[in-house]
């Protein structure tokens, strides 16, 4: 007799984007079909295309277009309905829902997060406590961590599973640490051409291909620390340093004249979002990340990928994948001098190709597919 294939019901809101989170659930919803499970697909996008797979199932749950944190609670409760009516050996959540029995923890934990806030901005608890979302990702957050049908809590990085057992009554053997992976093998082509290719790319985005290029990628400034690294960036003395800003703010206005008025008009350029981070890749020598909170920046291993050397706060979980030779960790974020001496050490790796290469070979066992895998065995062995 022929088994029964697994059941999988994989959560989350959103599918589309192009976000880490997003990319994430489309790689695990096609993990589990290659393990011959029917993959029931339950997200909020009201114009999803289906999956291009005869084990992969999209239901799309409407939700309100009023207040996002309504929206959260909607989806939530759309889920738990479903799972009523529905049966699955795996109930995988992604995003914010608060009943399931896997989860990946891509967000990381959102008591941490406020907590990283009060400590770096005048966020106190009256402010936090004033925006409606906070309370409810709060609340759905200990019911899905604290959910005693829970079998495995999936974290990026051994920083967030700490976080979650400080704050959250949870054994640690239901924690796993995958750190967050890369697709090696597919940007091979363009590492393999960067020397050749910099100074036509250089060129391309009006970037002078002699000076030493850092590169700050990310969407919300703030939180991914630009204000520090910016101000951090004026103790420079070397003329010849460059930093590229590429991502989305809705307030980029307020940090191009931020910049200006650090008198860094000439050592910063702001291209918003990008749909080819390679090329700015391909350019940098290394890559800043000072963030106030980041379960595990994707770009931190996107771009040791590609050679890049990598200065990262402690707050990205990323940094534990550094090491000596491909990076340097700011050991006190609050202090503009640590920041600028993480980036002095950056200023002695510049670039070069046998270093490059080094950077490189020291994150292919990050391949995505190895860290997917690890993931969706766990996955089948707990379900």
């Amino acid at each position: 007799m022929t088994p029964k294939p697994i059941q999988v019901c994989l959560q989350s809101r959103h599918i589309e984007a192009r976000g880490g989170l997003e990319k994430w659930a489309q790689r695990i919803a096609e993990g589990f079909t290659k393990r011959g499970a029917h993959v029931h697909l339950l997200t909020s996008d009201a114009r999803i295309k289906s999956p291009v797979h005869p084990l992969i199932h999209t239901h799309t749950l409407s939700t309100s277009r009023m207040f996002s944190h309504r929206r959260m609670k909607q989806f939530d409760r759309l889920c738990k309905k479903w799972q009523k009516t529905h049966s699955a050996d795996i109930v995988f959540g992604i995003d914010r829902t608060s009943e399931q029995t896997h989860i990946r923890a891509g967000n990381g934990v959102h008591a941490a997060y406020l907590q990283r806030r009060r400590d770096h901005e005048n966020y106190t608890p009256l402010k936090a406590a004033l925006n409606p979302l906070n309370k409810v990702i709060l609340e759905i957050e200990k019911k899905a961590f604290e959910n005693p049908q829970l079998k495995v809590l999936f974290t990026n990085s051994y920083m967030v599973k700490n976080e979650v057992l400080k704050y959250y009554n949870i054994s640690p053997d239901t924690i796993e640490v995958i750190h967050n992976g890369l697709e090696w093998k597919e940007m091979e082509g363009d590492f393999s051409t960067w020397v050749e290719k910099k100074p036509m790319v250089a060129k391309q985005l009006g970037l002078d291909p002699s000076h030493f290029h850092f590169l700050f990628v990310g969407n919300g400034y703030e939180r991914k620390g630009l204000t520090l690294l910016l101000k951090a960036m004026r103790l420079l003395t070397q003329s010849d340093v460059h930093l590229s800003v590429v991502g989305k703010d809705r307030n980029i206005d307020s940090f191009i004249a931020l910049a200006k008025d650090l008198g860094l008009s000439e050592k910063v350029s702001f291209f918003g979002a990008s749909q080819n981070i390679r090329s700015f890749y391909q350019v940098a020598d290394a890559l800043a990340i000072p963030s106030i909170y980041d379960p595990f920046a994707n770009v931190t291993v996107e771009a040791l990928g590609m050679g890049l050397f990598i200065v990262s706060s402690k707050s990205n979980g990323g940094y534990e994948v550094l090491r000596e030779e491909n990076g340097c960790i700011i050991e006190d974020l609050k202090s503009l001098d640590a920041i600028h001496a993480s980036l002095q050490t950056a200023l002695m790796h510049p670039k070069t190709w046998v270093r490059s290469q080094t950077i490189r070979n020291g994150v292919k066992h990050l391949d995505l597919s190895n860290q997917l895998e690890s993931l969706i065995d766990i996955s089948l062995e707990r379900a």
